[in-house]
């Protein structure tokens, strides 16, 4: 059987930690920030962790880096 191919795409914007966690950049900030609050601009600096169900679905995007 040949290998399974990574997603692209999922490589780009995901981190599967050592404890087996993914990680992802903050959504919402590429455009519009003059509306958001300076509260939550602050708050979405840096990198989050997905939640069990989304990190299940970009696991099955990358079959390697578990």
């Amino acid at each position: 059987m040949p290998k399974m191919k990574t997603k692209s795409s999922a490589k780009k914007r995901f981190k599967v930690t050592a404890s087996g966690l993914v990680k992802a950049g903050q959504a919402g900030k590429r455009h519009g920030m003059i509306k958001r609050t300076t509260k939550f601009i602050r708050d979405a600096r840096g990198t989050t962790t997905l939640s069990a169900p989304d990190a299940k679905i970009v696991k099955s995007y990358m079959p390697y880096d578990r």
